[in-house]
């Protein structure tokens, strides 16, 4: 019996299949930039400003601002929140702004990158430039206004961080992905701060949750677009590290260690018992993703090994606002 020959169409849908399996086609759920269809303007604004990536950035400071007006008797909601949230997404924006003026020659070599308005030049650096630098000055003026000069600092030092040290050193090293925890786990303990006017142990807490998270979603990302980081020279451990030996033991044992790390806003009487058992069980799934992954036994550049790593960092997308908005619904008064 013979097969018809393929048409044109069959062969392109043959190749989006095989590059998703190999982890070089985008994938809308997890934050990557298409094209926008059709081309406009504000779709570009959207893509230079990451808005799937805010919005969960805005997520995570609700989450802190509203744990924080509880434990201090505070209307949960108000002005003061509206103006919290749009300050730090602004502050948010204009971080992944400046990131892509740095990164777009970069962004340009990468599958997953390469539709954004400035390597297609639907964008010029200056009007890159010029949206960055008013979404970072509106959104910490705004903070420092509305809420308190501490929340409009400690936003200022979150972007110039990520932009000026966490950024240039993608290239240089893979200890990038600490650095850059460290800025990323920084929008729950900014809506603390826009709430109290102060750092507490409880924003610590959040701090922490968030910098622990950030490992396995990022390195699943990294394992899943190894041979885009190569391309674009940005030296992520799964590219350095051929085994995938090291990069398997970071996503499990931060994701190991986050399990306890989240159940220490029960301690501090943030949240109650249903939270509790809802972390350690969200906590054990998400490492579950890890486990499966590691017990493949395959190097970062092994078509097969893709599958499970963008399932970890599906589960890692999915695992945070589950966490955030568990804590918030079982949260304990003063």
């Amino acid at each position: 019996m013979t097969t018809a020959p393929k048409t044109v169409a069959d062969l392109k849908k043959q190749k989006n299949v095989d590059e998703t399996i190999r982890g070089v086609a985008p994938t809308k759920t997890v934050g990557e930039t298409y094209a926008p269809d059709p081309v406009s303007k504000s779709a570009d604004l959207a893509a230079l400003f990451k808005l799937r990536v805010t919005s969960l950035i805005v997520l995570s400071a609700w989450a802190g601002y509203y744990l924080a007006a509880k434990k201090h008797n505070l209307p949960p909601l108000g002005l003061r929140l509206l103006a919290t949230l749009i300050g730090v997404a602004l502050v948010a924006c204009a971080a992944s702004a400046f990131n892509q003026v740095i990164e777009r020659d970069a962004d340009g070599r990468m599958s997953r990158t390469k539709n954004r308005p400035l390597p297609t030049k639907r964008m010029t650096v200056r009007q890159a430039y010029t949206f960055g630098i008013a979404a970072g000055l509106l959104g910490c003026i705004l903070l420092s206004v509305t809420t308190n000069v501490l929340t409009g600092l400690l936003a200022l030092a979150t972007a110039l961080s990520y932009i000026y040290v966490y950024t240039p050193l993608k290239p240089i090293s893979p200890h990038s992905t600490f650095v850059g925890a460290f800025p990323g786990a920084m929008p729950a303990l900014l809506g603390w701060s826009a709430a109290t006017g102060k750092v507490e142990w409880e924003a610590l807490a959040l701090f922490a949750i968030v910098f622990f998270w950030q490992f396995p979603h990022f390195l699943a990302i990294a394992w899943l677009y190894r041979e885009d980081y190569e391309r674009a020279g940005i030296r992520m451990l799964p590219v350095l590290d051929r085994t995938g030996k090291a990069t398997v033991r970071q996503i499990l044992g931060y994701g190991a260690a986050l399990i306890p790390v989240s159940v220490i806003p029960v301690y501090l009487a943030m949240s109650g018992r249903i939270y509790f058992y809802g972390a350690i069980a969200l906590g054990i799934a998400y490492l579950a993703f890890g486990i499966r992954l590691s017990m493949l036994k395959l190097p970062p550049s092994a078509a097969n090994s893709k599958k499970d790593a963008r399932q970890l960092l599906q589960a890692s997308v999915i695992y945070l606002p589950l966490l955030l908005a568990l804590m918030m619904i079982n949260g304990a008064g003063k």
